[in-house]
């Protein structure tokens, strides 16, 4: 493991070094999460996934997808009225047991 020495600058900035920001990938604007551990501050990269915000109607359409037997898509169906949709209108398989 090797060992680098940096300084805190103005604003609470720190400066890790060039071989270390390359080593793990860090560039300008990487997140970073900074925990407090007994020994000290550790601090390691963060990482993000896009998420995805479901419409009314993607997510009516895998409530009615997801529905395993009849009695579960009649549930569905109902949840899907609620929403104030029309599950006729929304594309989907309708189970046959």
């Amino acid at each position: 493991m090797e060992l680098n020495t940096t300084r805190i600058g103005k604003r609470g900035v720190v400066v890790i070094p060039a071989g270390l920001r390359r080593k793990y990938r860090l560039e300008e604007g990487s997140l970073m999460v900074a925990e407090e551990r007994a020994e000290g501050i550790l601090l390691r990269p963060v990482a993000t996934v896009p998420i995805e915000i479901y419409s009314l109607k993607r997510q009516a359409e895998f409530l009615l997808n997801n529905a395993v037997d009849l009695a579960d898509y009649a549930w569905a169906v109902k949840q899907v009225q609620k929403m104030g949709l029309d599950p006729d209108k929304i594309p989907h398989k309708k189970p046959t047991t």
